[in-house]
């Protein structure tokens, strides 16, 4: 029997299209009907990549590939459930046309430079406001990286 109290894992994927950003509007709680990144749980028994693939299909009906991981994120209050970590991919669109699913009921493609002026659910715009940094450096980043710095 284990006892112990581990944080749940999660993926999440940015997925660039021009100067775009492809967001979801999420369909439940938390954070109903903010826009977040595409992502979701990784399943006993899956790799963190399958996960991504898998979750960017479900909701945004788009086949990806992972191109680089951005980094991790547990600050344990990212997300109000409870403890739920991210690994964070940054992914390539390899086929399909985007259009919501299971968790999304829309997909919004966001002007990069706009994405600081919208209101999103999570740590994501931390996340994107990291990204903009890892298109220069392809640094890692981690929840606490800014503090170190």
């Amino acid at each position: 029997m284990n006892n112990h109290k581990n944080p749940d894992s999660t993926v999440d994927v940015i997925l660039q299209k021009d100067s775009h950003i492809l967001l979801i509007r999420r369909k439940k709680d938390p954070f109903k009907d903010h826009l977040a990144l595409p992502g979701g749980f990784i399943n006993i028994g899956e790799l963190v990549e399958d996960a991504m693939r898998r979750e960017a299909k479900e909701e945004t009906s788009l086949e990806i590939e992972p191109i680089d991981i951005l980094g991790v994120y547990s600050d344990p209050q990212r997300d109000p459930r409870k403890h739920i970590l991210s690994i964070v991919f940054v992914g390539s669109i390899l086929q399909g046309e985007a259009k919501s699913g299971d968790d999304s009921i829309a997909i919004e493609w966001v002007h990069i430079d706009e994405i600081k002026n919208r209101k999103l659910g999570f740590d994501h715009n931390r996340i994107l406001s990291d990204y903009k940094k890892w298109k220069q450096s392809r640094g890692t980043f981690w929840s606490s990286k800014s503090d170190l710095e």
